[in-house]
This record gives structure tokens, C-alpha cells and sequence, in this order.
């Protein structure tokens, strides 16, 4: 996967695969090389393209912890969410909880998860018009 572009479904282009360490690809971009680890959960291998496709923003990805030699899985799995970066994910139940399960669930954050949609739209779509009065 070393050379690989790594785009979101949006087709917006993140960077280019580095390396691997584990269930992490390990992306760089921009003029200075920062590196970033990607969970392999997230993403999707087209070989034929030569992409990683990943369901994730470029956002979210540019702002998780920084790769400088060793992958500090704890912090970036927390970061994306994943219940290996917790010590009892809410979602553990009664199951055994495997490292890329989600910490949280549906239920859990809805306010945080609204707050950041509504700070990511541009206030020109379609779902960003005020309901009909009617509705």
C-alpha cells in the first residue's frame, strides 16, 4: 500500500500511505511531511486505483495526534473514537470488546455531533434551509 493516495469518499485527496504499524495505515501530506495514523477500519483498499478510500474528512484526519517514530495508539485511537483508546468503553456491555469496536454508541454524544454538523455547514445546501412552515 507504501505510495498509495489516500482519498475520502468525497474524493478529496488526505495524502499518500507511508507505512503500516498494525491496523494504522500511516499518511503524509503537506510541504512539511506531517504524519498521520489512519485506523485501517476506516478505510477501503482499491488496488486496481492504487487509493486507499477512507469514509473520514480530511479534517479529522490532518487533526489527530502526529506520528513522530512510535504510534501512540491509546491517544489516536481515542481520538477517532475506537474503544482500544478507552479503559472501559461505554459500549463494552457484556461482550469482549475488540480494539477498532466504537467507544461510544448512537446514543452517546448526539449533542457533540450536532454542534460539529452544524459548524461544518456552509449554510448554502439544501438541508440548511430552515423547514417549510408547512412542515
Amino acid at each position: 500500500m507504501k505510495g498509495y493516495d489516500v482519498r475520502t469518499i468525497d474524493d478529496d485527496k488526505v495524502g499518500h500511505v507511508v507505512d503500516t504499524d498494525g491496523d494504522f495505515f500511516i499518511v503524509e501530506h503537506g510541504l512539511l511531511k506531517s504524519k498521520h495514523a489512519l485506523p485501517m477500519t476506516f478505510t477501503e483498499v482499491d488496488e486496481d486505483a492504487g487509493v486507499v478510500r477512507t469514509t473520514l474528512s480530511k479534517s479529522l484526519i490532518h487533526e489527530s495526534p502526529k506520528v513522530n517514530g512510535d504510534v501512540d495508539r491509546q491517544a489516536i485511537a481515542e481520538h477517532y473514537g475506537l474503544a482500544e483508546g478507552f479503559t472501559d468503553p461505554p459500549t463494552r456491555g457484556l461482550g469482549k470488546v475488540l480494539p477498532d469496536d466504537p467507544a461510544f454508541g448512537a446514543e452517546d454524544g448526539t449533542e457533540e455531533r450536532v454542534t460539529v454538523r452544524n459548524a461544518m455547514t456552509t449554510g448554502e445546501g439544501p438541508l440548511d434551509r430552515p423547514p417549510s412552515p408547512g412542515a
